[in-house]
């Protein structure tokens, strides 16, 4: 198939997107795909080998026969692109307009994984205009839910924006960076225990997920930050997760319910923190890294999926979808 490669995007993600596009690139055409590349410049223009591509509804995009939006973050993963490709009459890989838009607010995502009853980190949301006009009571609600805590932009991904708060002193100059990114902040209370990673694949009601892995830092890195996700050597994977069977059962039934309860479809990371028994949802991610040194490719492989196979069948996922919801009327 001629597939089209969507990369970097206008978001903060733009170098890790350029990172994990090379690879699914190349992971394709080692699956025999004729690929296309188009990258998405900061400014928002789509671009193929230097000129600029013409987007026209209905017309498809550079008679490609799917598109794979690797893009992270605003103006790619959270639904927009997503809405664009469906304009375009274009296959695409991932998740659809409602998932990618939902899944990226984790605001939105952690009420909904509530009202569904799954269970997960204890959080805090605020706003821009709320902050402002009475810090007092969103430092009350931040001391019901206790320090230690995270402050993080509501969505964005890759760890960018957030920062550890130790006590109530260091609130202020957390949430003023993170709505630096977002006038949406989450603030998530820490978690005990150990972070597990567990990913998925497939349709929605038909998907499978992988063997969860374990993150385990190293060159002295204190939590999964930024360099530590993407610098090589920051981390480790142990798969499977040194957990009790029980709860890496109970990792793979709770991924495999976030990922129908939140309308997604192809591919999800789910993150949780397992401390003993009692395995907490933390967040749920469309479009996963795929660098080098990416987690959802490699727990995949772990379970039997090379990588070139593992972008094939997201490929094809995507076209049979597409194919099926064209089957009805709207």
């Amino acid at each position: 198939m001629r597939v089209a490669v969507l990369a970097g995007g206008r978001s903060s993600e733009h170098a890790v997107s350029l990172s994990s596009a090379e690879s699914v690139r190349d992971g394709l055409a080692e699956a025999g795909h004729d690929v296309v590349w188009v990258q998405l410049a900061r400014d928002g223009r789509w671009l193929h080998d230097g000129q600029e591509v013409a987007l026209r509804a209905g017309r498809g995009l550079l008679s490609c026969d799917v598109a794979f939006p690797v893009l992270h973050g605003p103006f790619g993963e959270d639904g927009t692109v997503q809405g664009l490709l469906e304009l375009l009459d274009v296959p695409y890989v991932g998740a659809g307009v409602l998932g990618s838009a939902l899944c990226m607010d984790k605001l939105l995502f952690k009420e909904l994984m509530g009202a569904a009853g799954i269970p997960q980190v204890a959080f805090v949301g605020l706003d821009e205009r709320r902050w402002q006009s009475q810090p007092e009571a969103v430092r009350a609600d931040v001391r019901a839910l206790g320090f230690p805590c995270w402050v993080k932009p509501a969505r964005l991904g890759s760890s960018v924006g957030i920062l550890p708060v130790a006590r109530e002193d260091d609130l202020e100059t957390a949430v003023g960076q993170a709505l630096e990114h977002d006038p949406r902040v989450i603030v998530e209370a820490a978690a005990a225990g150990v972070e597990v990673e567990c990913s998925v694949l497939g349709p929605g009601t038909g998907a499978q997920a992988s063997e969860p892995g374990e993150i385990v830092l190293t060159d002295g890195h204190a939590w999964y930050d930024y360099a530590a996700k993407y610098t090589p050597g920051g981390m480790e994977l142990v798969v499977p997760a040194r957990v009790s069977p029980t709860a890496r059962a109970r990792v793979r039934e709770l991924a495999l319910r976030a990922f129908r309860q939140a309308s997604c479809d192809g591919l999800a990371r789910a993150d949780f923190f397992v401390d003993g028994e009692r395995v907490l949802l933390n967040e749920l991610n469309t479009m996963p890294g795929f660098t080098a040194t990416s987690v959802y490719g490699k727990l995949w492989a772990a379970s039997g999926v090379p990588y070139p196979e593992l972008v094939d069948r997201l490929v094809a996922l995507a076209v049979a979808r597409h194919e099926q919801e064209r089957s009805h009327r709207h």
